[in-house]
């Protein structure tokens, strides 16, 4: 069981990955094996809508999208790091999911997600509604944690002495192995849930 995590921050040793390594420490004692990944300081543009992926089962840019989507693939859950800028989440983090998500036609479903913030005072609830998005059209169930997945600082000194959030990181860690553990059990006894699919509506007809 794997948990890949990503660090959306351009500070790849900052509050971001201050709140990351307390989730993923967690993790480690609950059994779960881990990947942390530093994607902040990369140079991601965002979907082209040229329709490569569907064609060839990658993205058309070549870059750390398409590593990330094997990454992604083999992992039974993912954690989206990203500190907050103006009430949302950092640019080129969207830029990412889009792809990548846009991009795999594996399937996510029951892939355990979590989305971890940093900010210095405010606007993380809106970027916390902005991550888990991505996993809630996937079908991917979202870990919680006792408060909403955040540390508050403006340094990594001020993370360390933020006592509740990085007690809300170790229970995100807790509650997500719990999580993928036991959809594990009930994929060997129940199955995946079935899936419909094939109906689009796109209210051409103007209703």
């Amino acid at each position: 069981m794997k948990v890949l995590l990503l660090n959306g921050s351009p500070h790849s040793d900052g509050c971001t990955a201050r709140a990351l390594l307390e989730v993923e420490t967690t993790l480690k004692q609950e059994g779960i094996e881990t990947e942390t990944v530093f994607v902040g300081g990369e140079n991601v543009r965002g979907c082209l809508a040229c329709g490569y992926c569907k064609r060839k089962g990658k993205c058309v840019i070549s870059d750390i999208v398409n590593d990330l989507a094997v990454k992604f693939g083999e992992a039974d859950g993912l954690i989206v790091g990203t500190p907050v800028y103006y009430a949302g989440s950092n640019g080129g983090v969207l830029a990412l999911l889009d792809r990548l998500f846009y991009s795999t036609s594996f399937d996510k479903s029951m892939k355990v997600g979590a989305c971890v913030l940093s900010s210095r005072r405010a606007g993380s609830t809106s970027a916390y509604d902005e991550i888990n998005k991505y996993f809630t059209i996937c079908g991917m169930p979202i870990a919680s944690s006792t408060y909403w997945n955040e540390v508050h600082g403006y340094t990594k000194e001020d993370v360390e002495k933020d006592l509740e959030g990085l007690q809300t990181m170790r229970n995100l860690g807790r509650n997500m192995a719990f999580l993928i553990k036991s959809i594990a059990l009930g994929k060997e006894k129940y199955g995946l849930p079935e899936r419909e699919r094939g109906a689009h509506t796109n209210f051409h007809d103007g209703l």
